[in-house]
């Protein structure tokens, strides 16, 4: 059984910050960082490149669970 949209807010990302590195995405979402550099890669979870390292907003974190709910 998956969570819900809200479930996965209210149990795993009300916990990190508003914006975060590849490394807390990925315990986030329970996927290898790898995987969380592929999605960046790939499109489908929009960031912010700083400097050699890339930030992403949760925001777009829920917008890619939103999309990724509906498929």
């Amino acid at each position: 059984m998956s969570m819900g949209f809200g479930e996965v807010y209210r149990a795993v990302l009300r916990e990190y910050p508003d914006i975060l590195t590849v490394e807390e995405l990925s315990r986030a979402l329970g996927i290898s960082t790898k995987t969380g550099y592929q999605l960046i890669r790939e499109g489908k979870i929009e960031c912010l490149k700083v400097g050699r390292s890339y930030r992403i907003p949760k925001a777009h974190v829920l917008a890619f669970l939103r999309v990724y709910e509906k498929a």
